[in-house]
């Protein structure tokens, strides 16, 4: 029977060969798992860079074709033009990043068409302020088109870096399994058992710090552009009242312009009229004839040049106070449309600049009733209050619906940033058939 025994040796170097391979095998499998999780998770930080540094470059390009298509200075194009080619490289970038996959592939087909349709939208948008095509590029401005692209933009940027945060779960997911294999197959290896296992916690930690590491400086990242956002903002509606304010000042100079120069040359012109017709009056009558229709004439520049002086800076605001310019608007407006027009008006005390912005908030309501409102009665109404004055104009016209104004609306657009940089608010209210209103609230302190 002794020959038919199988020596110990023989099964315990089998057994130990195969205890050895499957203990080689499970941490090899554990290393690649472990390996290819960590490539993944690095992958997934380096895409949500791209995505963070292609959102802040396209922030950088819509703030620099702002700025030119505002300000018309050129310097704004540089960081313009940087961003542009910055956005290029960025795109390139997640491209190789994504093409292995095919569903990320597609997704990102789509964040770069928007940034396309982004880029062109700017770069028509500036090259129209540069060939001075005015109505144009403020059309292209003023409408949502940008917004819309923009808001693509973040929403597409949004899944991809959801898909590359799920990506650096399954990796932490992926390594924890790994850990979990490697304390089954060298639980019996002992110190050295213990050893890579606590090595392997070590490394588990170290991720997990990492990866809120990330997220407290994406968090800060948001917040930052946030602010950021803010501060441009800011910064060009305080851009958009000075180039108003500025717009008012060369206004007045020219108004006085016109009055003190062309006036004078007209007043002068009209004497010497006056002069010629005195001393030619009995000897030639058909030059008498000529020199009245000449007389008429000249009235007629001297009427232009007063109604021009006064659309443009109205004198009557310094010299009669505001209640008068508006009575006096009111019956000039009304002498050329043949709209009838009551009026409502009780002193108020204001400052210059305040009394010009309730003047040209009447005089651009006016204006848009004879334009568009077919309207037959308009009301104007300034009332006094302790605090603050309410100025309103309404008309009896065709009205609209309000969720029909347009980006091009920029009449009822300067109407409300001239008021609310006054500290006041603008309210527009109508209904189709019923006539329209416009309301503004100013504080007296400003």
């Amino acid at each position: 029977m002794k020959r038919f025994a199988i020596p110990k040796m023989a099964i315990s170097m089998p057994l130990a060969v195969l205890a050895a391979a499957v203990l080689i095998f499970i941490n090899e499998a554990s290393f690649q798992k472990s390996t290819e999780a960590a490539a993944s998770i690095e992958e997934a930080q380096q895409t949500r860079g791209a995505i963070n540094k292609l959102l802040q470059h396209m922030l950088d390009a819509e703030t620099g074709q702002r700025g030119y298509l505002l300000t018309g200075d050129i310097r704004y194009l540089e960081p313009y033009n940087m961003a542009v080619a910055d956005i290029d490289q960025t795109l390139d970038a997640l491209r190789h990043l994504f093409t292995p996959y095919r569903d990320q592939l597609s997704e990102f087909g789509i964040l770069s068409r928007h940034v396309s349709r982004k880029l062109a939208e700017m770069d028509l948008s500036v090259r129209m302020r540069k060939e001075g095509n005015e109505d144009a590029w403020k059309f292209v401005l003023t409408t949502d088109v940008g917004k819309e692209h923009m808001e693509a933009i973040r929403e597409e940027s949004a899944k991809l870096a959801s898909n590359s945060i799920s990506k650096m779960e399954q990796g932490q997911v992926q390594i924890k399994k790994a850990l979990e294999l490697s304390r089954i197959g060298i639980g019996a290896m002992a110190v050295a058992g213990l050893l890579a296992f606590y090595m392997y916690l070590l490394q588990t930690k170290a991720l997990l710090v990492a990866g809120k590491r990330e997220q407290e400086s994406l968090q800060r990242e948001r917040d930052f552009l946030e602010m950021q956002v803010r501060e441009r903002t800011a910064n060009l509606a305080e851009l958009a009242t000075h180039l108003q304010n500025v717009r008012e000042d060369e206004r007045g100079h020219l108004a006085r312009e016109l009055h003190d120069e062309l006036g004078a040359l007209l007043t002068a012109a009209k004497l010497d009229v006056a002069r010629l017709k005195s001393r030619l009056a009995g000897n030639l009558p058909e030059a008498a004839e000529r020199l009245t229709h000449l007389t008429n004439t000249l009235n007629s520049g001297i009427a232009l040049k007063r109604r021009i002086v006064e659309d443009l800076r109205p004198s009557s605001l310094s010299h009669l106070g505001l209640v008068a310019s508006l009575e006096i608007l009111a019956r000039e407006f009304e002498e050329r449309s043949g709209l009838s027009i009551s009026t409502d008006l009780e002193s108020v005390e204001l400052g210059g600049s305040a009394q010009l912005t309730v003047y040209r908030l009447v005089q651009e309501s006016l204006t848009n009733i004879g334009k568009y409102a077919e309207a037959k009665q308009a009301e104007i109404s300034l009332h006094n209050f302790d605090s603050y004055i309410t100025v309103e104009v309404k008309d009896n016209g065709k009205g609209f619906k309000l969720d029909s104004i347009g980006p091009g609306s920029h009449g009822l657009a300067g109407m409300r940033h001239r008021v609310e940089a006054a500290g006041g608010r603008l309210t527009v209210s109508s209904a189709e058939g019923n006539g329209t209103c416009i309301s503004a609230v100013l504080p007296k302190t400003l």
